[in-house]
């Protein structure tokens, strides 16, 4: 019976160490976002909240867009458990030229040491519309 109580008592113990080590977890609170209409030429910017839901320091290794038309950093690189950082998003409606216009989609690619979900992905539509200056 003592050997019994002991191994419930180490087991249990082992448990505690091993779940209170935990691992990071990115979250976003939008991931979908739709940024309307821009006059061509323009520059948009947003900014979200990234959090960091696990229990362990979540680390950004990298961020990737879908075209050079969009910049993305992250502030700070790491994250404490529980706390947020922010995505800062830059698009350049005019890199493409005066004669892109009309619906886009963009991806912001956020990859972590976050076990569950190593790469989060935030995508953005916005519609360019024709700048007068530049048409007439």
């Amino acid at each position: 019976m003592r050997r019994l109580v002991f191994s419930i008592v180490l087991l249990s113990g082992f448990l505690i160490v091993a779940c209170s080590s935990g691992q990071p977890g990115i979250a976003a609170d939008e991931t979908s976002l739709d940024l309307g209409d821009v006059i061509n030429g323009d520059i948009l910017t947003r900014d979200l909240t990234l959090r960091n839901t696990g229990k362990a320091d979540l680390e950004i290794n990298d961020i990737i867009t879908s075209c050079t038309c969009t910049q993305a950093t992250v502030d700070p690189m790491t994250i404490s458990a529980g706390q947020s950082g922010i995505l800062h998003i830059r698009f350049d409606s005019g890199f493409h030229g005066p004669d892109l216009t009309g619906p886009l989609i963009r991806q912001v690619f956020i990859n972590s040491n976050d076990p569950k979900q190593p790469e989060l992905k935030i995508e953005f539509l916005v519609n360019v519309e024709a700048n007068a200056l530049s048409a007439g």
